[in-house]
């Protein structure tokens, strides 16, 4: 008789940042700019202009980017911690090998943007807009995301865990290998019908019942 067996998730491989001694940086940002081995502490960088930067080695603790303009920017091998900002403008930039801890943002742009070996621990971020990005070996851990957009996104190898997720809308999304099981609190707001290629748990099935019944027109009834 053959035996079942059980189809592994394959797990997101994770950045492995390691810092060298970082220099003090006080300054602004600036269009195309270059910062390497740099730490930005406390700034507030409101406002300001970065598209196309490069970060490497770098480290953005406590910075406000409030409406920070980042278009194309490239974070790489970089942690930032407690950055806090609404409206930071991302689209089209590049994160790998990154660590995001404790981040409060609120509608901040990633859209086009392509993350690779990123961890998003802890914080709260509102309305994420990763339309149309690329999302490979991703884990979002211990946060709330709140109505974040994965509309049209390719995500691969992404884990989401002990997170809480309201809201989220993968309309048009490619799953492969997503793991939803560490989700505490999961409300799918649009896209249930992109599911396919992620793994869910079995009290989220339950839970997921009416919104996929509605889907395929299914009417309940005692």
């Amino acid at each position: 008789m053959a035996t079942s067996r059980k189809k592994k998730v394959a797990g997101a491989r994770r950045p492995e940042v390691r810092l060298p001694p970082l220099e003090a940086y006080g300054g602004g940002l600036d269009p195309d700019g270059d910062y390497d081995g740099l730490e930005l502490a406390g700034l507030d960088l409101a406002g300001q202009s970065g598209e196309g930067a490069r970060f490497l080695d770098c480290a953005l603790r406590e910075c406000g980017l409030d409406g920070v303009r980042l278009t194309g920017a490239r974070f790489l091998d970089s942690v930032l911690t407690g950055v806090r900002g609404v409206g930071t403008e991302l689209a089209g930039a590049q994160l790998r090998d990154v660590e995001v801890v404790e981040a409060r943002l609120g509608g901040t742009q990633l859209h086009g943007a392509v993350l690779e070996r990123v961890v998003v621990r802890g914080g709260k971020i509102d309305y994420l807009n990763l339309r149309a990005a690329k999302l490979k070996d991703v884990v979002f851990e211990s946060c709330v995301l709140s109505e974040p957009d994965f509309g049209s996104a390719v995500l691969e190898r992404v884990e989401f865990t002990d997170c809480v997720l309201t809201g989220v809308d993968f309309t048009g999304a490619r799953l492969v290998d997503v793991d939803l099981r560490g989700v505490q609190r999961l409300e799918i707001g649009g896209g249930v019908e992109s599911l396919s290629g992620a793994v869910i748990s079995p009290m989220q099935l339950l839970d997921l019942a009416p919104v996929l019944a509605a889907r395929l027109g299914v009417r309940v009834e005692e």
